[in-house]
């Protein structure tokens, strides 16, 4: 091949590798967007359960003692377990 040919492919092999690498971290952009959301969602869905759980509770439709017995199951770290006044 003629020199003005390898330099053309050459030209084009970079490009390639340029455009690739922009494909990438675009993808790359898309997941973590998808992740963000996906743990806010997860957070919204624990924190309106957690709000109705708590709001039964209140309301006495909710056994205390089940729920108190959920809650000293469920919390291992000591601040949490504060919150709801069980012992560390």
């Amino acid at each position: 091949m003629t020199p003005k040919i390898d330099e053309r492919i050459a030209g084009l092999e970079e490009k390639l590798a340029r455009l690739k690498a922009r494909q990438a971290r675009a993808e790359a952009r898309k997941r973590a967007l998808l992740s963000r959301r996906a743990r806010k969602d997860d957070t919204r869905r624990k924190i309106l359960a957690g709000a109705i759980v708590l709001t039964k509770a209140d309301q006495g439709e909710l056994d205390p003692k089940l729920f108190r017995a959920w809650l000293d199951q469920g919390l291992t770290r000591a601040d949490d377990r504060a919150l709801f006044g069980l012992e560390s």
